[in-house]
């Protein structure tokens, strides 16, 4: 990865707002080509950070660079080369797919054949070309998300941001969008930054992912590199109450790395599987203490978000 050219740099970038830092002097280079995950729970900060790198929000702090042009001095350059998708939908009901990609086509200064072509082309990728007559008001939620993304498509970025993009979209739709992100990379070489608190889907897309929470980068990997470094695997026992005392017991047991209980379960996480689990299921069955029933888990990426943050990614 690190062969590839650095589309954006940030250096110390902070922003504020009054007493609260919503972003915290974020170091971070990002490569051409690649689908970069920010992954982190709603109010994390992942909004605000790729905001700054859209000129939407200047930072209070810190520098960044944009495809060679100065975040600050150079933003009008920077606009031309970046595209923002955001969570909130900017669509006019009342007006057709293609009389909406028309309208912000002429935002952009497009005009003519040029216009025309783009329109097809965004069309296409969004996999919308069918439907491009029909009025949003009778889009279904995944519909409209996939023509939010080819409305910011419109420009031909260099660098793409999405932000939580497949927020209340059905399977079809979500699929639809990773089809669409998967073909821009590969045909356009498209730099992807894709905000997520979801993390099957930054698994299953992202080259890389960054572990975030209350503005900072935990760490910076390949999904795969994370997973080694963090990972580990669970035994999960359902209780039908769980006191004190028996977390207390099973926690001092050999082999249990670390645990947390939710609801009425006791996650136990160890990078011993097999022995560990003879030690917890072994102390139980001496005990005669009663379980619902046992599962053990493999290692994902909300483990790792877990071993870095200390809760749940969507708490």
């Amino acid at each position: 990865m690190s062969t590839r050219d650095v589309l954006i740099s940030t250096y110390g970038l902070t922003k504020k707002f009054d007493s609260f830092t919503a972003v915290n002097e974020v170091d971070l280079d990002i490569y051409e080509g690649e689908v970069l995950g920010l992954l982190g729970p709603n109010g994390a900060g992942k909004t605000t950070l790729i905001s700054m790198l859209t000129t939407v929000l200047p930072p209070d702090e810190g520098s960044a660079t944009v495809c060679g042009y100065d975040l600050l001095k150079d933003s009008a350059k920077v606009k031309q080369k970046v595209s923002l998708v955001p969570q909130d939908l900017a669509l006019y009901l009342t007006l057709t797919a293609e009389e909406n990609l028309s309208f912000f086509a002429n935002l952009y200064g497009l005009k003519g054949r040029e216009k025309r072509s783009r329109i097809k082309e965004v069309l296409k990728i969004a996999q919308l070309e069918d439907l491009a007559s029909r009025k949003v008001g009778a889009y279904s939620g995944g519909m409209k998300r996939r023509l939010n993304l080819a409305i910011g498509l419109l420009n031909r970025p260099k660098v793409l941001f999405l932000d939580e993009p497949t927020v209340g979209v059905d399977p079809q739709s979500r699929n639809h969008i990773f089809n669409s992100i998967q073909y821009l990379v590969k045909e356009f070489q498209m730099t992807v930054i894709y905000t997520t608190h979801y993390m099957e889907e930054a698994q299953e897309l992202c080259d890389r992912v960054a572990i975030y929470d209350k503005g900072k980068i935990l760490d910076l990997e390949e999904t795969d590199t994370l997973l080694q470094k963090y990972g580990d695997k669970q035994l999960v026992l359902d209780f039908k109450s769980i006191p004190d005392w028996l977390v207390q017991h099973i926690s001092s047991l050999p082999y249990v790395d670390s645990h947390h209980v939710i609801d009425n379960k006791l996650i136990i996480h160890s990078f011993n599987l097999l022995e560990v689990t003879e030690s917890v299921l072994g102390w139980i069955r001496t005990n005669q203490i009663p379980v619902e029933s046992f599962n053990v888990h493999e290692s994902d990426l909300e483990s790792v978000f877990l071993k870095l943050t200390g809760k749940k990614l969507r708490d």
